[in-house]
This record gives structure tokens, C-alpha cells and sequence, in this order.
């Protein structure tokens, strides 16, 4: 469904993708790890093209997006649904105008249907109740919770991460986990995720891949990754005190 395709970009003649390939199959949910540095978020905005890449090929559905007009970017961007990592909430508005202002700009939807659509999207994040409510005045699992609420609202096709849990208390992350995880199974959403946090990785990913200096060393799927050879792996995991029994300690795969 997605493809990078020797993806490069530079900064300032600095390098940070270095001729990076990945497939994404469609509807599953992918996870990019790696560590700071090695461009991760640089790949998450290449994807709806905040970030014009320096050369290669990034392809939807076969479609090269880098080679699209104003008209047909807008067209390929409400296919997504993206969580930045601070919520990035309006916050002058309430919960509920700012899941509602994706629609309100986007479609063509009457302000009842609107309203509908609203509604029950805040109730499958269980936010209902702060619907009223001001982006101060909310947690910051529930701002992630209120920014993922505005991002399926449109129902999008591919939803994309960036480090949805950072910041986030562990009990409160593996909410976030959760609903994660729920999502792409009602709305069988292509999930992309980047994240630092291994443990969430391991648990929502139908794969891994581990970013590393601008490339992919590997991708495979979680318990495949657990018991990888590749010495970059090995040492994140290492780093996070992930052992290769991670699923036989948590049997659970903790988001029951």
C-alpha cells in the first residue's frame, strides 16, 4: 500500500534518510523504532509530505505522492489521520471543536451529522463526559486521547503516530496501547507508529522496523524481532531491558 523507495533527505546538505525502502501492507499496523536521530518523524511527514524528500520515490497505492500537483496532494492527505506527538490541540476550543474541526473545514457534512460523528468518536475514546471541556483543563493522556479522536474522526484510511505514548505515565500508555489496538481492528486503518517505547512496539505492531542511521537494518514481526541477531536490534532492545522471552514474562501481551 505504502512504498519508500530509496527515500533520501537532507538538511542543510546534512543527511538523515539515506536511501530508505519499506513496504507497508495494507491494514496492518507498523511500528518505526530507532534511536533519536535516526528518522523516524523524518519518515511519519514524508508520508503526507510536510517534508519534501531530496530524492527517491514514496508510493500509495502505486501512485509516486512526490510527484503530485497542490490538487492532488489535498486529495491523497484525507486518506490520513495523523496523531502528532504533543496532541497538537486548538486551545482556544473545546474537545469537542476540535475533533469537530477536521469536518467542519473538510466536508461537506451538516452540522447535525457532524455532530453524530463527533459524538461517537469521543465515546470510543471514553472522552464524552470532557466534550466541553478545554485542552488545559484535560490530562495528558487525555489530550492524546481528545488528538486521536480528531484524527479518526474523518475516517481516514492510514493513521500515523508520532509517539503517542511519550511523556505518558506507563498505566496511562498502555491505555493508549489500547486504544491503538481497538482502532485498527474496528476501522481497519493502516496504522503507522513511531515510538521510543519498546513496549507499546511489541504489543500493537503487526511488525517492527528498526531505523538506523537514515536505513532500515531490519523489519520483521515482533517475536521475529525479539530473537534477532542484528547487533542494532539487539542493543535497543538491550538498552530497554527487553529480554527475547518478553512474550513468555507477559503472556497477557498486557493490552488484555
Amino acid at each position: 500500500m505504502i512504498e519508500f523507495v530509496n527515500m533520501r533527505k537532507e538538511f542543510s546538505g546534512k543527511p538523515v534518510l539515506r536511501g530508505l525502502n519499506l513496504h507497508i501492507k495494507k491494514g496492518e499496523t507498523i511500528s518505526l523504532v530507532g534511536t533519536s536521530g535516526a528518522g523516524k518523524s523524518v519518515t511519519l511527514k514524508h508520508m503526507v509530505r510536510l517534508l519534501e524528500a531530496t530524492s527517491g520515490e514514496l508510493l500509495i497505492d502505486g501512485e509516486n505522492i512526490l510527484d503530485l500537483d497542490k490538487k492532488g496532494l489535498a486529495k491523497i492527505r484525507k486518506r490520513f489521520g495523523y496523531l502528532f506527538q504533543g496532541a497538537a490541540l486548538l486551545q482556544w476550543m473545546s474537545v469537542y471543536d476540535n475533533v469537530a474541526l477536521p469536518l467542519r473545514e473538510n466536508s461537506r457534512m451538516s452540522e447535525d451529522e457532524i455532530h453524530e460523528r463527533v459524538e461517537a468518536v469521543l465515546e470510543k475514546v471514553n472522552l464524552s463526559l470532557a466534550a466541553d471541556k478545554f485542552p488545559a483543563d484535560l490530562s495528558g493522556g487525555m489530550q492524546k486521547r481528545a488528538g486521536l479522536a480528531r484524527a479518526v474522526v474523518t475516517e481516514p484510511d492510514i493513521l500515523l503516530y508520532d509517539e503517542p505514548t511519550s511523556g505518558l505515565d506507563p498505566v496511562t500508555s498502555r491505555t493508549i496501547d489500547r486504544l491503538i489496538s481497538d482502532l485498527q481492528k474496528d476501522l481497519g486503518v493502516t496504522s503507522v507508529v513511531v515510538t521510543h517505547d519498546m513496549i507499546s512496539a511489541l504489543t500493537i505492531s503487526d511488525r517492527i522496523a528498526m531505523l538506523h542511521q537514515g536505513t532500515v537494518s531490519e523489519v520483521s514481526e515482533p517475536e521475529e524481532f525479539l530473537r534477532s541477531k542484528n547487533e542494532v536490534v539487539r542493543d535497543f532492545l538491550d538498552s530497554q531491558c527487553i529480554s527475547p522471552n518478553f512474550f513468555e514474562e507477559f503472556p497477557e501481551r498486557i493490552l488484555s
